[in-house]
């Protein structure tokens, strides 16, 4: 019986893998919403505004082409591949080859398979915490071992070198860099990365760099591209981008990894045994986004901007919550621990960890956050204002509500 049970048990790898907690978060609350709860919903970063008419229309144009109705290259449409490179140049300022250019099915594969092609089992990986929930479970599925560190509001949750290279061992093979960051907004300095950069290079360690929400930025604080900051990395860096977040996107799944063209091969060699070449009409589309004005981006990113005002003042005006002032992304991660272990909300509940508060905040209050446990922030909620004005004032007037109920 036991040989029995062990054949029909899962595997140790994929049950040591988290779901997504976002994910799992804007799951409830739309079946919340499906039964007739009003919800207000701050889960999943995702823009609210439609994707730019002319991206559509060349979406369109290219369904209608019979070219686009068979497999293509598995890196990707040639033309993509080139887009790319001709963007990175515009944005990040240096020359990539389209080559170095591998188009995935969202910004999700190109995260698996960076970590799938560099990491053997009992590798580490040096996670700057808060973190996005996907990368310590990639690190899982391709073996390694995520190490986190964090760094709190009071260093705007970026680390400082003497903490990472506390962090380091011999096993340290990839340091993960994130800016702007999810979940919590913060941009790292030109400073910051080339510090980054030239302490990697010291110690023969990888850099990935997310650079997904490169253009929601505010307050005139740019990006720093640590290719351009840190050229000498360059053949020990892999960059993941995508057309999700800057061009209200994500239903469309096209995102990509930059990297020395020996890694794209082999993570191309990947792809082919996972999903072969993205669905070639969102390529087209993503062609036309980033061939085009920025114009769009633009103007998602004022309305962003003036919604970071709207939902940090609110945050700041609950008792007992604290939130910094996200300098990128549409994320706001709020410091909650003055809530956990007494009574809050209407029914004078006692939470024990942000995980129990979230819950209850979305079953009494009717809204719906991420627990900052899924970010390894333990007393953090993650708000992500990519929504409307009005969803915004209203979820945080309930919020406030809920909590000064006691």
């Amino acid at each position: 019986m036991s040989d029995e049970k062990s054949s029909l048990s899962l595997s140790a790898r994929i049950q040591s893998v988290s779901p997504s907690v976002t994910l799992a978060v804007d799951a409830k609350a739309k079946q919340l919403k499906a039964s007739g709860v009003d919800i207000i919903g701050f889960g999943a970063g995702e823009p609210d505004f439609p994707t730019p008419a002319p991206i559509v229309e060349a979406a369109v144009e290219a369904a209608r082409d019979p070219k686009n109705h068979r497999y293509t290259p598995t890196a990707g449409l040639p033309e993509l591949r080139e887009a790319v490179a001709a963007k990175t140049l515009r944005d990040s300022g240096y020359a990539v080859n389209p080559a170095q250019v591998v188009i995935t099915n969202g910004g999700k594969q190109a995260v698996f398979e960076s970590f799938q092609v560099l990491l053997d089992p009992g590798d580490e990986v040096i996670l700057p915490t808060p973190f996005w929930i996907s990368y310590s479970e990639a690190v899982k599925l391709a073996g390694g071992t995520p190490v986190p560190v964090f760094a709190g509001p009071d260093k705007n949750f970026i680390p400082t070198i003497e903490d990472l290279e506390a962090a380091r061992t011999s096993h340290t093979k990839i340091v993960v860099l994130n800016s702007p960051t999810n979940p919590t907004g913060a941009v790292w300095s030109q400073d910051q990365v080339r510090a980054l950069g030239e302490w990697a290079l010291e110690h023969n360690l990888w850099v990935i760099a997310d650079e997904i929400y490169e253009h929601i930025t505010y307050d005139g604080v740019t990006t720093a591209h640590i290719g351009a900051v840190v050229p000498a990395l360059r053949d020990r860096l892999i960059v993941l981008n995508g057309v999700a977040k800057s061009y209200a996107m994500t239903g469309w799944r096209v995102g990509w990894l930059i990297a020395p063209e020996y890694v794209a091969k082999a993570a191309s060699k990947l792809q082919g045994h996972l999903t072969s070449n993205v669905s070639n009409v969102p390529q087209r589309a993503a062609i036309a986004a980033l061939r085009g004005p920025l114009t769009a981006v633009a103007e998602m990113r004022e309305a962003f901007d003036r919604r970071r005002h709207i939902i940090v003042d609110a945050l700041n005006a609950v008792p007992g919550v604290s939130c910094n002032m996200p300098q990128g992304a549409f994320y706001a991660l709020a410091d909650v621990r003055a809530l956990l272990n007494r009574p809050v909300g209407s029914q004078g509940f006692i939470f024990t960890s942000s995980t129990e508060l979230a819950a209850g905040l979305l079953e009494q209050a009717h809204v719906a956050a991420v627990p900052g446990e899924a970010f390894g922030a333990a007393g953090y909620l993650r708000f992500s204002y990519a929504t409307a004005d009005d969803a915004i004032v209203e979820g945080m007037r309930r919020f406030h509500e809920w909590v000064a109920a006691n």
